[in-house]
């Protein structure tokens, strides 16, 4: 393994960890409801920085996208609309069944489809030389999806019996039934967020360079774009839930909570590009290897501000050792993934 690559699974790992444990700001928020700190959150780390970055750093950045196929734009965007849904039941089930357990969930599901479809149906650019399915860097890498699929079933078997002790304490913000289908629902769509870079950076990022663009410039530019399906959902939505609350006004309540918000999507803009970067340096494979690394992280990251935060205080024996053990089997599938893309063809 190349020094570049280590240096693209390291970036894809921070940028699991920052994304896993980036909602921390809203542990201490009293005012905001979910709908106000996610909308400021959303629209700053989706549209604000990403936007700002690509118009101030990407000479002609409306010619370029304009030398992009529509399909490829179309493309992105539809699994950003996947994503867009995920993002939002995410946030639903970060208060419903707490960050711990929904980190846990959605990056086994999500990581099931987002690690295996692009060895199937190539992306774009480099990941256009992804190793097959059948390879033995792909088989390789199959065997991590397993390992990882396992460590959900710890973590969710887990879940359960902290519902069961926090039920008798009263401690629940809501049905966890209900909070486990819709984490299940958004791990199944989560992965789109990835889709949409691998299989649109290739042609986006080309255009920009070719018109003066550096790197990091480029990497947003693709995330500008690409996940404008995904960013819309992620706004209307909280927008709809204040209008009918009639709770616009809460806005305003707080400045130190608005700076909070403004935190959690600054913590995403910067986990999201870190991890397309960290993608492209794995190589090939970055498309699998480095969603998984970077899945596995982002668990990691979501446990440990569960842990921190109090969410498994009054948790102790077999639940605690089940999360525990899912922990080390995440971060088992991860290196087996990793040991994957060693196998990869140069």
């Amino acid at each position: 393994m190349t020094s570049q690559q280590i240096l693209g699974l390291l970036v894809v790992a921070m940028a699991g960890l920052l994304v896993g444990s980036g909602a921390w700001p809203m542990k201490l928020m009293k005012t905001f409801q979910f709908e106000h700190w996610w909308i400021v959150g959303m629209f700053i780390g989706l549209i604000l920085i990403p936007w700002t970055v690509t118009l101030v750093g990407c000479p002609h950045p409306f010619e370029a996208y304009a030398s992009v196929p529509t399909s490829i734009l179309i493309t992105g965007n539809l699994w950003a609309a996947g994503w867009g849904i995920a993002n939002v039941l995410c946030g639903l089930c970060f208060v419903r069944i707490g960050v711990a357990l929904t980190g846990a969930i959605l990056t086994g599901l999500g990581v099931s489809i987002g690690v295996t479809l692009p060895m199937i149906v190539k992306g774009s650019g480099l990941f256009k030389d992804a190793a097959n399915l059948g390879s033995p860097a792909g088989l390789a890498v199959l065997a991590g999806v397993g390992v990882m699929l396992v460590g959900v079933a710890l973590a969710a078997k887990a879940g359960f019996g902290r519902d069961k002790v926090m039920r008798k304490s009263e401690q629940r913000s809501g049905s966890f039934l209900g909070g486990l289908m819709m984490t299940v629902i958004a791990g199944v769509l989560s992965c789109g967020m990835s889709l949409s870079f691998v299989y649109s950076q290739g042609p986006i990022v080309e255009a920009m360079k070719a018109r003066g663009a550096g790197e990091l410039s480029a990497t947003f530019s693709v995330w500008a774009v690409g996940l404008l399906g995904g960013s819309l959902i992620n706004i209307l939505y909280p927008a709809w839930l204040m209008t009918k609350n009639r709770s616009w006004h809460v806005l305003g309540k707080s400045w130190k909570e608005l700076a909070l918000a403004s935190i959690i999507g600054l913590n995403m803009a910067v986990g999201i590009v870190l991890m397309g970067s960290g993608m492209v340096l794995v190589g090939a494979l970055g498309a699998s290897v480095g969603f998984g690394i970077q899945q596995a992280a982002q668990m990691l990251g979501g446990q440990g501000l569960g842990f921190i935060s109090g969410e498994w205080r009054a948790v102790q024996g077999k639940p605690r050792t089940l999360m525990y053990a899912a922990i080390a089997v995440l971060i088992v599938a991860a290196l087996i993934m990793a040991f994957g893309n060693t196998l990869a063809k140069a």
